[in-house]
């Protein structure tokens, strides 16, 4: 009896990924008719400015999504604004189903990191999407958009901010209902839709919002739209995320600029003291020597070490494609080093450099740093803990500039800034709808898709737990050279396409 009970299952396992791998491909005959019509939408919404600054774009942004959800049917769509009607709205809308047994929100965001248009390469302008057939990177060119019967390169990539983080999460939300529709399907869970606007300025309103409008915010699953794919273009799956912090430090020497002959081996030199406080955090291999760095990690429970086991490796690859030999923490892949707390230097300055340069002494300098949580770490902690290794190298800290006092009173004066930041979360692997949306998301490929327990990358997922209490589970479809938060932003058309297809399947999971 026990056998035929598991016979039935394996059948019914082998029914239901047939039925998916069949609506895969219907959803891919629909995308094909539809490929021209699709561009032209998603090109002149990555067309608006979406700084999260720029109020008047990101209304237009918003208007924008409410018209492209307005067209494919989805109901009440409003704009869910926290406190301050001058913070970008989420953009939400919902499909709900009569007797529906669960609820799943979909989440991208739609503004984007600052952008310098200098930066960016030739003919390419950060807010006029262009259409490249391939990667800039292995010198391919600028193309014309193509006419109606041309046809349409999964390889060639638009290049725009925006491109892939994150409007290509909106664009493959709403074009998968959209898809599912058009072949008669009809999801039998309530589904509903939130676009962000505030996420790259680091969500400060967000609770605010989800506090605001809980009522209509509680669900089962949050699927959230965000990152590239694994590294060798296998789908992914990410249950978590790690949190993000920030210190800005500031070293002094002299009140003014001093003649590097004259006052050179007596002055102290801020730019040099500088550089032996940051070379004081880390060691040889890489690892954080500021105390306490890593005594709150949460270990990784079994399933989650088996899939960070089977994760392919792509360490040679990036090392080919990126230039350099040796890691940062030596023995360790880049799939073990994203699980672990980092401490970053995003920038250091002091002085001028190149043709700028003179011969002086400088008067100050300073280092941004950039602190990545994991489970277990309180950011605010882990600054702290920063601070307290400051003060044992023999600095005193300030919040603001010095006075004349403190500089004579104490050899060595650091102004150590903090920002706001978030904690990491994770979900477990065994909940029974993570093993529902890895088994939908494995219909539409052959090849085995990659569980992740957290991504490198941040976001405020630990928000959504702390004030809904929702289970959270990401779902990445950009390419991972999409050059994202930096100049020459871009998504390959087929990861686009391959997102269409993903979210589709996870629109009609049981």
């Amino acid at each position: 009896m026990q056998k035929i009970f598991c016979w039935i299952l394996v059948i019914c396992f082998a029914a239901q990924t047939h039925a998916q791998s069949d609506l895969t491909k219907q959803i891919r005959n629909y995308r094909e008719k539809q490929e021209h019509a699709l561009l032209q939408e998603y090109i002149s919404f990555l067309a608006i400015p979406n700084l999260a600054a720029d109020t008047i774009n990101m209304q237009k942004n918003a208007a924008y999504i409410q018209n492209m959800m307005a067209k494919r049917g989805i109901q009440n769509i409003q704009l869910l604004y926290p406190t301050s009607p001058k913070i970008p709205p989420a953009v939400y809308g919902e499909l709900l189903v009569p007797n529906a047994k669960k609820t799943i929100i979909f989440y991208a965001h739609y503004d984007g990191q600052p952008v310098d248009s200098t930066k960016w390469s030739k003919g390419l302008h950060p807010f006029k999407p262009t259409l490249v057939n391939g990667s800039l990177e292995k010198k391919a060119a600028i193309i014309n958009w193509p006419k109606e019967t041309d046809t349409i390169n999964p390889e060639w990539r638009i290049y725009s901010r925006g491109a892939s983080d994150d409007k290509a999460g909106v664009m493959a939300i709403l074009t998968a209902y959209q898809s599912l529709i058009a072949n008669g399907h009809q999801p039998d869970f309530n589904m509903k839709f939130f676009f962000e606007g505030e996420e790259e300025a680091g969500s400060d309103h967000l609770h605010e919002i989800l506090e605001k409008y809980a009522p209509i915010l509680q669900s089962d699953l949050w699927v959230i739209c965000d990152g590239p794919v694994h590294q060798t273009g296998r789908k992914m799956l990410v249950f978590g995320a790690r949190g993000d912090a920030h210190v800005e430090l500031t070293v002094y020497g002299s009140k003014r600029p001093l003649h590097s002959g004259h006052y050179g081996n007596w002055a102290p030199n801020p730019a040099l003291l500088l550089a032996k406080l940051l070379s004081s955090m880390k060691s040889d291999d890489g690892k954080v020597l500021v105390k306490g760095f890593y005594d709150d990690v949460k270990p990784l429970t079994e399933r989650e070490k088996k899939a960070v086991a089977a994760i392919p490796s792509p360490d040679q690859q990036m090392k080919a494609e990126l230039g350099f030999m040796a890691e940062e923490m030596p023995g360790k892949s880049l799939a073990e080093s994203i699980l672990l707390p980092t401490l970053n230097i995003n920038g250091m300055q002091s002085a001028n450099v190149g043709k700028l340069s003179s011969n002086i002494i400088p008067t100050i300098a300073v280092a941004s740093l950039d602190l990545r949580m994991v489970p277990g770490n309180d950011y605010k902690k882990q600054q702290e803990k920063l601070i307290k290794h400051v003060q044992a190298q023999g600095y005193f800290i300030v919040q603001k500039e010095p006075s004349d006092l403190e500089r004579s009173e104490h050899p060595k004066i650091a102004k150590i800034s903090l920002s706001d930041g978030y904690n990491a979360q994770r979900t477990s692997m065994d909940l029974p709808i993570a093993q529902n949306l890895i088994q939908a998301i494995q219909s539409t490929t052959n090849d085995k898709i990659v569980l992740m327990p957290s991504m490198g990358g941040s976001l405020p997922l630990f928000v959504f737990e702390k004030y809904l209490k929702a289970t959270t589970i990401t779902v990445p479809i950009a390419n991972h050279d999409n050059n994202q938060h930096a100049e020459n932003e871009n998504i390959r058309l087929q990861n686009l396409w391959n997102g269409i297809e993903t979210f589709a399947a996870i629109m009609m999971m049981k």
